[in-house]
């Protein structure tokens, strides 16, 4: 309980009522999600423009979200109204892929127990083999992203007795958004993280945006330039463009 209460001492930072953690670097956040080495209990979730857009359309999604402890600036247009908002706060974006990694190399050191969750099985067993190879993760346990409903719960009581103090789950949203939530009734000590394609990212069968885009904030526009049948995700995002711009925010 008392590793609850000291969440209340980082001041969360509001973007049209969706209140935020934010961090100048990397290693204050997962300091801040890992006191002493042992992970806080409840649920992180990554905030970018579309997230954002979508709350306003999906009254399921957005009540999942309220309900999530950790809000974090997973994209650059969320980290620059923070900026624009509250010009004195030092900030920067936290992409979720990298927090991940980050929380499994400390995961790895301290010996934390994780449980992975999502993906299709080969790519689950290579993020596995890769995260015990790289910092000796202590995985104790997983499962692909395929199985039927009525078989949740049988997952969720196996979460439970294993111990695990770090759940990761890639199925996107809301559906990562939804497991999580109910796991947290068979397993509510433990830190949650939906992580959408990042094990596919991690396993290097989805290629990431080289770091010079990523340090530009342009890594939008790389998917696109990848992608180009995004092109109608990316125009919803004038919606958000002109948020910023009227300091709606």
């Amino acid at each position: 309980m008392e590793n609850n209460k000291m969440v209340t001492t980082q001041p969360p930072y509001s973007i049209r009522g969706v209140e935020l953690y934010a961090f100048n670097d990397m290693e204050s956040f997962v300091s801040f999600l890992l006191p002493e080495n042992r992970p806080r209990s409840g649920t992180l979730v990554a905030m970018n423009a579309e997230k954002m857009l979508l709350l306003e359309e999906d009254a399921q999604l957005r009540a999942l979200v309220s309900e999530a402890e950790f809000k974090y600036p997973d994209g650059i247009s969320i980290v620059r109204s923070l900026r624009k908002k509250y010009p004195r706060l030092q900030v920067s974006r936290i992409a979720g892929a990298d927090l991940w990694e980050a929380l499994m190399e400390r995961a790895g050191r301290c010996g934390i127990p994780v449980f992975l969750i999502g993906g299709r099985e080969h790519i689950l067993q290579e993020t596995c083999d890769k995260l015990q190879r790289q910092w000796n993760v202590n995985i104790v346990g997983r499962q692909n992203g395929f199985f039927a409903p009525a078989e949740r719960e049988a997952l969720f009581a196996r979460i439970a007795a294993s111990g695990a103090k770090i759940v990761t789950v890639a199925q996107g949203s809301p559906r990562q958004e939804l497991l999580m939530r109910d796991c947290r009734h068979y397993c509510p000590d433990a830190l949650y993280m939906g992580v959408g394609g990042t094990y596919d990212v991690f396993t290097g069968n989805v290629a990431r945006a080289p770091l010079i885009w990523q340090r530009l904030g342009l890594e939008w526009l790389y998917r696109l330039i990848r992608q180009p049948s995004r092109w109608r995700r990316q125009l919803s995002l004038l919606k958000y463009l002109r948020y910023h711009w009227r300091g709606d925010l």
